[in-house]
């Protein structure tokens, strides 16, 4: 205890200006006040001034390490992944993960999983930043198993794991995957937690996976999420409007914004190396949105309705529609003589303000037609009505 409390004085006549810091960390030390001590802790592990050089790793091996078992252990996890960022050496940086792995072992607690798990998780980033991919990935096939065994895990532990996951996705260019793990991430995430510019590339990262990855043919859960609204305002918002053109199939719209921000899509690679991906899909969700607004009673489409709205070919609509059918957007029929579909089922999805606006228009004319099928039925028949 008094190696401890001599670190904490010498820091404090070294550091004037957190000298309080190191007062209060000193008297919840000697009190033994370990629930206190962890929540001022994390408080100032926090400020900026004490996340330049190795402050941290300093206060780690001269303070920390003489209650570190006493605290709660998924703390210490945090805390370690926090000090871990301080050592300008990643294999230095990976080895003392490794160290507090072996003392959480070394504790033989019955809830070790979570801060064990929220480690090892650290220790793949770095693995990741290294460019070792394999054994990035190998730590989070461990760690995906671990939380399938695991119950009432820790937000920060899900969210430590999926925002890893999504990184790993994101190096190798795997849209889809990206986007399944960053919103996943968000899950466990407050956004207000998150800092400006961390916010920003994350819901650019975002929008540009969902428009690339294979098989996401629904934008509406990415555009209810707060983390989108950031893109408004910012030199990246043409991204928020075309993703709204996605969203609601609307062809001629996102033809113009690529006509009005064609410099900016020009400087990012992805859009030019995936050009006609991304018109096939916007012509799918242009097909889904022509299902969705004819009502339910009429689900023949004409294949020149189609190509019309799409500016396809009959050819072209009907290789569109058999994709659709493909990746289960849709279920029917095509009728090559008659060149019309028969749209029998639409895959759910979530609806923007304007598409539930339509629906709500359309209920309001069912109900319009049951009244009148009432209004019929009694005055065809008053006797039956009346009894």
């Amino acid at each position: 205890m008094a190696g401890a409390l001599q670190y904490l004085e010498s820091q404090r006549d070294a550091q004037p200006e957190l000298a309080d810091w190191y007062n209060a960390l000193a008297d919840l030390y000697q009190r033994k006040l370990w629930h206190q001590l962890t929540v001022k802790l994390e408080q100032f592990v926090a400020l900026a001034v004490v996340q330049a050089g190795d402050v941290l790793i300093q206060l780690y091996h001269n303070f920390i390490m003489e209650f570190e078992t006493k605290i709660n252990l998924l703390k210490l996890a945090h805390f370690a992944g926090v000090i871990s960022r301080q050592y300008s050496e990643k294999e230095a940086a990976i080895s003392y993960l490794e160290g507090i792995i072996e003392k959480l072992h070394a504790t033989k607690e019955l809830r070790i999983e979570e801060p064990i798990l929220y480690v090892k998780m650290q220790i793949a980033a770095f693995y990741l930043e290294k460019g070792s991919q394999k054994e990035c990935k190998k730590l989070l096939e461990e760690g995906k198993s671990m939380l399938d065994s695991m119950t009432d895990v820790d937000p920060s532990v899900h969210a430590s794991y999926y925002w890893i996951s999504s990184q790993y996705h994101k190096s190798r260019q795997e849209f889809a995957e990206f986007y399944k793990s960053a919103l996943l991430y968000l899950a466990y995430t407050s956004v207000e937690s998150l800092s400006a510019p961390f916010r920003l590339d994350l819901a650019f990262d975002l929008s540009l996976s969902a428009l690339l990855g294979d098989n996401i043919y629904n934008f509406g859960e990415l555009l209810a999420h707060p983390i989108i609204n950031i893109l408004i305002g910012t030199k990246v918002e043409w991204l928020y409007h075309i993703l709204q053109a996605f969203n609601s199939g609307n062809l001629v719209h996102y033809q113009e914004l690529c006509r009005i921000h064609n410099a900016e899509l020009s400087a990012q690679p992805a859009f030019l190396q995936n050009e006609r991906k991304l018109l096939e899909k916007i012509n799918i969700l242009c097909l889904m949105e022509i299902i969705f607004s004819r009502p339910s009673e009429d689900r023949t489409i004409p294949l020149s309705i189609i190509a019309e709205q799409t500016k396809l070919t009959i050819e072209d609509v009907e290789y569109l529609l058999m994709k659709a059918l493909s990746v289960h957007l849709i279920e029917g029929i095509i009728d090559q003589v008659e060149s019309t579909v028969y749209v029998s089922w639409v895959q759910p999805r979530v609806l923007g303000i304007t598409q539930i606006k339509s629906l709500h228009d359309r209920l309001d004319g069912w109900v319009q037609k049951v009244r009148t099928a009432l209004s019929t039925v009694e005055a065809e028949t008053p006797d039956l009505v009346g009894s």
